[in-house]
């Protein structure tokens, strides 16, 4: 009984324990009327600066997910403790869906003013 749930409780520690996918994070929801001050050439600059970044993360964010699987997957062959050190970091992730809804609602307030992008 004990060792099923020795089990359960390790594989479920490796799922949760490795980093998402960018592709897998959903935006934090930014009211668009935050920017309702800003004008089109405003609204443009700032979807680039944030989509600059998005991009970069992306790409960190995507490294850390590989990188965990193939850790996880040596891990669990050669020293499996090493498995609970896995995982990218939290704040990335938490950034990522913040510039994601960013995003978001640059693009509704761009609409709402109709600027042409």
């Amino acid at each position: 009984m004990f060792k099923k749930l020795f089990l359960l409780i390790f594989f479920l520690s490796i799922i949760s324990a490795c980093s998402n996918a960018a592709k897998d994070i959903v935006p934090i929801y930014v009211s668009p009327q935050q920017y309702s001050n800003y004008d089109c050439d405003q609204i443009r600059a700032e979807l680039q600066r944030i989509a600059g970044k998005v991009r970069t993360l992306t790409g960190q964010l995507d490294k850390n997910n590989e990188n965990d699987k193939v850790a996880t997957g040596v891990s669990l062959i050669l020293f499996w403790p090493a498995v609970f050190f896995l995982g990218g970091t939290k704040e990335e992730e938490a950034e990522f869906a913040r510039l994601k809804g960013e995003y978001d609602a640059l693009e509704q307030a761009s609409i709402m003013k109709k600027c042409s992008l």
